[in-house]
């Protein structure tokens, strides 16, 4: 089944990993400036440019990853580039997982964004 909208993907999932996405989801617009569109058949999140991601993983969780991970301060630890150069990311099993420490990293995915203009690597 084609998911056309971020609504239609996380609602084809069930139980923690649909849990996670929905508050992340609800999270991520909460902010003004911030919107959702399906892009290579995730839902991606942006702002001025791309800020994030939602990609589901085979072992239950969802990955929560930040397009633009190789400029932020990593200062928490959280984000694990899995040997990608620009793209960091979070591994999110649960809901109690979304704690201070993620909303700390989306906010600063976000303050990213608003401040400094994204300048593409492609050639």
């Amino acid at each position: 089944m084609e998911n056309n909208s971020p609504i239609e993907f996380i609602n084809a999932y069930e139980k923690v990993q649909k849990g996670i996405m929905v508050q992340l989801h609800n999270l991520l617009l909460s902010y003004p400036k911030i919107s959702s569109k399906m892009r290579f058949k995730w839902p991606f999140y942006f702002g001025k440019s791309w800020i994030c991601y939602f990609n589901p993983v085979k072992s239950g969780g969802i990955e929560l990853a930040f397009t633009r991970a190789n400029e932020m301060s990593n200062s928490n630890g959280l984000l694990d580039f899995k040997g990608r150069s620009q793209v960091g990311s979070i591994l999110l099993s649960s809901l109690k997982e979304i704690n201070e420490l993620v909303y700390e990293t989306i906010q600063e995915a976000i303050v990213l964004d608003e401040t400094v203009k994204y300048q593409s690597k492609r050639k």
